[in-house]
């Protein structure tokens, strides 16, 4: 069997063309690896394929944890943060003020949040009554009567 470097070249950008399908980085340090396998076959012609086969696989190994270890020493890619609402457009309304739409009776009514109407759950408020945003549950808001904010006193 005599595998030649540019097979190995090839075999590193397939690697590549997969790593644009597919998430995690892990494909592109395997194509890395398989370059860099070509390139000691370009230096050492001669290598046994079992040589050339082991090589991949140690180089696969070093550069694949070697970017495990940097993105959790260095933060490259931060975990999921769940306690950011990104995505839970509810919960990045939380402590934001809406006018009731409609009355909220038996404990459910209307508000609007720029061009989407939300429903909201609550006590029992006539419309116009401007309310605060106090929880999500799912896509329903709970909210509360806004507090009254005194009238403002301009500067003369």
């Amino acid at each position: 069997m005599n595998l030649l470097f540019w097979y190995w070249w090839a075999f590193a950008a397939l690697l590549v063309v997969v790593e644009i399908f597919a998430p995690g980085f892990v494909f592109l340090w395997l194509g890395v690896s398989a370059f860099l396998t070509g390139a000691l076959l370009w230096l050492v012609p001669d290598l046994a394929w079992q040589w050339q086969l082991l090589s991949f696989a140690g180089l696969g190994l070093v550069t694949v944890l070697g970017w495990l270890w940097a993105q959790r020493r260095f933060g490259l890619l931060r975990a999921r943060d769940e306690s950011l609402p990104l995505n839970r457009r509810g919960e990045q309304l939380l402590g934001r003020q809406f006018e009731l739409l409609e009355p909220l009776r038996g404990g459910s009514g209307k508000v609007r949040v720029g061009d989407t109407v939300w429903p909201v759950t609550g006590p029992d408020l006539p419309a116009g009554t401007r309310v605060t945003v106090v929880g999500v549950e799912g896509t329903v808001l709970r909210v509360e009567r806004a507090p009254a904010t005194p009238p403002s006193r301009s500067a003369s």
